[in-house]
């Protein structure tokens, strides 16, 4: 919303409605993502790995136009832009959070509460954390160029970048399964006449 005041000229009315644009495309991209794995006859493993890395690299590509934008902004057309990010952005998301509720259950049993919990803080501090650098990195480049398209196509660039490696990573997300529970000696380890 910062962005579309400072370089489109949007009033705070506008830009608010820019943002609920945005929340929009978040919501079909959830719900474009239920929808195909809902279609799908294959393991929802591998759906959930294409749309987190089809989602990041949409992302990517989307945050690259609006890096650009900043430099048009007589005829770029902004809502489209996005609301096609919001898209992105809520498949991703939904299919990294549908990984993670799969994965927290592997391995050793009855810690599903704390890796989740764990998940979530993590979750929560990296998206504080990233909304603070990327205010400071805006006023910082703003402050020595003089130029808020300058500034926030920076901080845009850098996203995609993120988003371009958090694709890779999402590639390389295997999921280990669970080894069988064994009942009697063998599960302690121990063999038949030793003692």
């Amino acid at each position: 919303e910062p962005f579309a005041g400072a370089v489109f000229g949007l009033t705070p009315g506008q830009s608010t409605q820019l943002g609920g644009t945005q929340h929009a495309g978040v919501l079909l991209g959830i719900l474009l993502v239920a929808f195909i794995g809902f279609q799908s006859k294959t393991g929802r493993e591998g759906i959930l790995k294409a749309c987190m890395f089809g989602g990041c690299i949409a992302s990517a590509c989307l945050l690259v136009a609006l890096s650009a934008a900043g430099f048009f902004p007589d005829g770029w057309p902004l809502s489209a832009t996005v609301f096609a990010l919001g898209v992105a952005n809520g498949g991703y998301a939904v299919a990294a959070i549908g990984t993670m509720m799969a994965l927290v259950s592997e391995g050793h049993g009855n810690r599903d509460g704390v890796r989740m919990g764990v998940w979530g803080a993590a979750q929560a501090i990296a998206f504080g954390l990233g909304g603070i650098a990327g205010t400071f990195a805006v006023d910082v480049v703003r402050f020595l160029t003089g130029s808020a398209a300058y500034a926030y196509s920076l901080v845009f660039a850098l996203q995609a970048v993120m988003f371009t490696a958090a694709a890779l990573i999402a590639v390389r997300i295997t999921r280990y399964s669970r080894p069988a529970v064994q009942n009697g000696p063998a599960s302690l380890g121990l063999e038949a006449g030793s003692s």
